[in-house]
This record gives C-alpha cells, sequence and structure tokens, in this order.
C-alpha cells in the first residue's frame, strides 16, 4: 500500500498476492520449475534451487500448501532438523519422535545440517512453508539470525539438546553441568588427583556445561582443570595423538572425563592400541552412553542421558503447541526459561576403577545347567516330574 500525490490527495494502491508466473519471471525460469522447487526442489540444480527460494521471499509468495494450512488446514507434516542422523543421540530422538507423530496422524521430514548454521536457515526456509511445526537440534544456542528467524515463522518451534537463546521458543535439555559435576566428583573419590577432560565442539551450549561442570568439581576438590577441547569433532587418529601428547608428558593424567560418546569411543580404542591399563593405569568415563559401553572389557562407566524421554517431550510439547493445550503428561517448562530439563544419571562400571559387573542369572543358569539341557530347546508345556 503506497501514497502519494498533489495537494494533500493520497492515493491508495493495494498489491496484489504475487503468483506463480511473478516468482517464475522474477527468477528468469519457467512456471513448472518454480512448481518442482515448491514441491521439493526434484530435478532441479542447486543454483536454480535457490534462485527461486530467493525470488519466493522477495516477492513474499505463499505457495498453495501454506496458503491452505494458513486458512486453518493441517499439512499433517513436522519438520526435524538435526545435525546428524548417524549419530545414536539423533537418531533414537527421531524415532520417538515420528512414533508420536504417528499417534498424531503426522509424519515427520528429516533435514541433516552437519552443524551448519548456514545450512540450517536452508532447512527452515524449505520446510516453513510446508510444515505445522518444527523440532530442532539447534547448532549454536546464540545464533542472533537462526533464532529471529525461527521466532518470526509463524508456526509452532521446539528445540532440544541445545535452547535458543533470547527468543521466546521452549526447549528440551538435561542436566549437562549437574551431571558433569558428579561424574567428576566420583572419579577424585577414586582418588585421581589428574583427571583430563577431553572432547570437541567445544563452543556448543551441551560442551561448555559439562566443562564447567567437571570445572566447578575440581575446584570444589583443589585441583587445576586440565581440558583439552577443539572447536570440532576430533577424528580417530587426532584424538589419538592429543591423547599420546598427554600420556607422554611429565605429568600425565590420572583419569581421564570424555565430553561425548564418539570421544570416549576414540579414546577407548586409543588406550587399547597404546597398551594402556584401564582403569589401573588411567581410569575413564564418558558423557553419553553408548551402544557397547556396558559389553566391553573393561565395561566403560558413562552419564547415561535419557534419550528417549527427550525425544518424546519434545515432540509433545510441540503437538501441544500446536494443539493450544498444555501438555500435563510431561515435565513442565521453567515459566522464566520455557526450558524443560530432564535427569540424566551417572552409570558406574569397571572404566572408572568400580568392580565390574557380574554375570546376570540366566548366564549362571545356563553354566549350571545338565550339558544334555542345554542342546534341546524349550518345550512347551509342563516339565515332568
Amino acid at each position: 500500500m503506497a501514497a502519494s500525490g498533489d495537494e494533500g490527495v493520497h492515493v491508495m494502491v493495494i498489491r496484489r498476492q504475487p503468483t506463480v508466473l511473478d516468482v517464475a519471471r522474477h527468477a528468469g525460469v519457467g512456471t513448472t520449475t518454480v512448481s518442482r522447487v515448491i514441491n521439493g526442489g526434484e530435478r532441479v540444480s542447486a543454483k536454480t534451487f535457490a534462485s527461486v527460494n530467493r525470488a519466493i521471499t522477495e516477492l513474499g509468495f505463499v505457495p498453495n500448501l501454506a496458503a491452505r494450512v494458513l486458512k486453518g488446514e493441517r499439512s499433517k507434516t513436522i519438520g526435524l532438523i538435526v545435525p546428524s542422523i548417524a549419530d545414536p543421540f539423533f537418531a533414537s530422538c527421531a524415532e520417538v519422535m515420528q512414533k508420536i507423530a504417528r499417534s498424531f496422524g503426522c509424519l515427520i521430514v528429516v533435514c541433516v545440517t552437519g552443524n551448519e548454521p548456514a545450512l540450517e536457515l536452508e532447512n527452515i526456509e524449505s520446510l516453513y512453508r510446508r510444515v505445522d511445526g518444527i523440532l530442532i537440534a539447534p547448532s549454536h544456542a546464540t545464533n542472533k539470525l537462526l533464532n529471529e528467524r525461527l521466532d518470526s515463522l509463524g508456526i509452532p518451534v521446539v528445540s532440544f539438546d541445545q535452547p535458543l537463546r533470547h527468543v521466546d521458543i521452549p526447549g528440551v535439555l538435561t542436566n549437562n553441568y549437574q551431571s558433569a559435576r558428579e561424574m567428576t566428583r566420583h572419579l577424585l573419590q577414586h582418588g585421581y588427583e589428574r583427571i583430563l577432560c577431553m572432547g570437541g565442539e567445544a563452543t556448543f551450549y551441551t560442551m561448555t556445561e559439562r566443562t564447567r561442570g567437571y570445572t566447578a568439581a575440581m575446584g570444589e576438590a583443589g585441583k587445576s582443570p586440565e581440558i583439552d577441547t577443539a572447536p570440532q569433532i576430533r577424528s580417530q587418529e587426532e584424538t589419538a595423538a592429543v591423547l599420546a601428547k598427554h600420556l607422554g608428558s611429565q605429568t600425565p593424567p590420572r583419569a581421564i572425563y570424555c565430553l561425548k560418546n564418539t570421544t570416549t569411543i576414540q579414546t577407548y580404542d586409543a588406550l587399547q592400541r597404546f597398551g594402556v591399563r584401564v582403569p589401573q593405569e588411567v581410569a575413564l568415563a564418558g558423557h553419553d552412553d553408548f551402544l557397547l559401553a556396558s559389553s566391553l572389557r573393561p565395561s566403560v562407566t558413562v552419564v547415561q542421558q535419557p534419550v528417549e524421554e527427550i525425544g518424546r517431550t519434545a515432540a509433545k510439547l510441540l503437538f501441544a503447541k500446536l494443539a493450544k493445550t498444555p501438555d500435563t503428561s510431561s515435565p513442565p517448562e521453567d515459566p522464566r526459561t520455557r526450558l524443560v530439563r530432564l535427569q540424566s544419571k551417572v552409570i558406574l562400571r569397571a572404566s572408572c576403577g568400580c568392580e565390574e559387573a557380574e554375570p546376570g542369572n540366566l548366564l549362571d543358569n545356563f553354566r549350571s545347567a545338565d550339558p544334555a539341557v542345554r542342546g534341546k530347546g524349550a518345550q512347551k508345556g509342563p516339565s515332568p516330574e
């Protein structure tokens, strides 16, 4: 709408809504190409895809799907944005979220960012016109551009794993600080005075909170913290090289606390290759459980996050926002921060110096059974007298 004219005469110009044809002309492509971009970009080059999306944004074009949503209809689709689906944490969250979505008659579309802020924004621009809400594990808690864009979408958004700072968007987290502090205290109780804290992605909220918890526990015990973190995830060989440097120093660590499961796995492997006995020479503990942590020998002490509960709580919170009704079955949001904090727990195993768990009763029963009985399968009906 614009005003113009002389002698105080104002002319009101009402702008019509842009069409697919307008977008095509603006981007210099055909209407078929615009339709393909709107419907996911199949058989469209990355350059053309970006050009059409830019035209859509500049013209303020609203595709038909989004228009139907604005009229009160639902797409029955939820967007899920995660750094990786290879990471067991995010894969498990996605599986639980999909179950919750299906219970509401919805599907989930997964986008992977690799923790790249630019790709996060691209995924958001592609998703928001065609989904009812977005679940996101953001790469950085304080990315102002990302946070403001999510806050302006006009659809419900819920973060998990990391919060979205300075915007009114709810999130689901765990008590990273307190659980890291508790784990470090446990290592100190074993009598280990030199505890090395290792990890990657040092600028991430989860990593800084865990480092803060470790540092607090070391300070309380009057010990000097020793932290070796990297901006990005280290490779297996990089972790081994860093570990070799510390083990070969004049004051080698007596215990190692890893900030995430990939670092724990890499460190465990390197210690095995170096011939270092765990925990007799160097104790080991890590944040985040992993598949074989309890099966390795020695088994690995970890901070175990309630992964399924994180995914379930975040998804139910999103659907509660869509329904505009409170979710009374999940832990409540903190009214000041709009965050739900779930509790992790320390799982004590042998790598920290605790005793290895005894085999379960099933194995004991197997060993004590008559060899002739072992070879027989389960029989139907009652056992003979």
